[in-house]
């Protein structure tokens, strides 16, 4: 055997120590009761939309199902004849008597659509608690309840939360995308935190409006790709804390085609590099075990123990994937964890390839608007 089969297997051991680690930490956490409070002040969630989306109304009206006493929601379009609009009309329909607000504002004052959005948004937020929310966002009737129980605490300034994934159609892509989300991102994510890092993650985040100001507001990252980072960071700068709140929503997955999907990653793993070390996004790779023994076995000149071993490692991958998903029941649908670990050996090369990829060009695709990422993670429009 060679040296490069001999690295394979020595990183094919460490990325299963990782999966197997991270999906612990995952379980317990999904798990363990978060704290509440009977203090629950008035919120606002503000619901930045961009274009029709599956399951888009599905994901608005649970905005409106929050067990928690006094909310308000403001949705925000660019453009009155986006066809977010049907769903925003049929969820004010469903929920006559819930308190929405919808900002229609073509105003742009910056690169990132969703910071733009954000500050047109905000001036009809009545609340000083304000709860950001992705639109693709599928949110537990405690949700807020959960949110607020963490911002409660006086040495907190942000919350945040992670989240599952969620199918919108059954497809190989669907698929993996959960695959992704729910048995890598998660885990490796909440490993993170237990070691030490206290990222923020734009796709929830809780904050009282005086700590938006002195953090800088929306206006200081609406040209950042990774706003949700550096916010997080800000936030952190002031003396405060970026907590986790124990909800757990679902975020739709609505790719039905490699090439959509792809698009999409990559500019996740863009934006992960645009906040990261030089290096630090190209060593993650060390955390796929699949595609590590995939390799070991092709070192090995097609060994048949080589194969085994690849066989072994996909199933304690696997059985680290059904404690996730075990933990996360009835969220995670029994048919969607079984393709998604079946498709874990295609999911880490994707994966790897997408991260690879991500190192060959600074252009990014945002709701099919190509922009650049320079260095620092400033957005901007190509030229011409």
């Amino acid at each position: 055997m060679t040296i490069a089969f001999d690295v394979a297997m020595l990183v094919t051991v460490l990325g299963l120590a990782l999966v197997v680690v991270g999906s612990i930490v995952a379980a317990r956490f999904i798990s363990m009761p978060g704290p509440t409070s009977r203090d629950c002040p008035p919120v606002t969630i503000l619901r930045p939309l961009c274009g029709d989306e599956p399951l888009l109304e599905e994901a608005l009206a649970t905005c409106c199902m929050q067990e928690y006493p006094a909310v308000q929601i403001v949705f925000g379009l660019h453009d009155r004849n986006d066809r977010a609009m049907v769903a925003v009309e049929r969820v004010r329909q469903r929920f006559p008597g819930a308190d929405i607000a919808v900002v229609v504002d073509q105003t742009r004052l910056g690169t990132n659509p969703k910071v733009a959005n954000l500050m047109n948004m905000l001036p009809a937020a009545r609340y000083d608690v304000l709860a950001i929310s992705d639109s693709d966002l599928h949110l537990a009737p405690d949700y807020l309840t959960r949110l607020v129980g963490a911002l409660n605490d006086p040495r907190i300034g942000l919350v945040t939360a992670p989240y599952l994934g969620r199918v919108a159609r059954p497809a190989i892509a669907s698929w993996l995308g959960v695959s992704a989300i729910d048995y890598g991102f998660l885990p490796s994510f909440l490993l993170a935190r237990a070691l030490g890092r206290r990222d923020c993650l734009g796709s929830t985040m809780m904050l009282r409006r005086a700590t938006l100001d002195r953090a800088g507001g929306f206006d200081s990252v609406v040209n950042c790709l990774a706003e949700d980072n550096i916010l997080g960071q800000r936030v952190r700068a002031l003396g405060l804390e970026v907590a986790l709140a124990h909800t757990m929503p679902r975020t739709t997955v609505a790719e039905t085609s490699l090439r959509a999907l792809w698009s999409h990653e990559r500019r996740w793993m863009q934006t992960i590099r645009s906040v990261a070390p030089p290096a630090g996004l190209a060593f993650s790779v060390l955390q796929y075990p699949l595609f590590w023994a995939a390799l070991a076995f092709a070192f090995s000149g097609g060994a048949g123990s080589s194969f085994l071993y690849y066989l072994a490692t996909w199933a304690v991958r696997g059985l680290a994937a059904f404690v996730v998903t075990r933990a996360a029941r009835p969220s995670i649908p029994s048919t969607d964890a079984l393709w998604s670990i079946l498709l874990l050996p295609l999911r880490e090369i994707l994966t790897v390839l997408e991260i690879a990829a991500s190192y060959s060009s600074r252009t990014v695709l945002w709701r099919n608007q190509a922009m650049t990422v320079s260095g620092g993670g400033t957005l901007a429009y190509p030229p011409g």
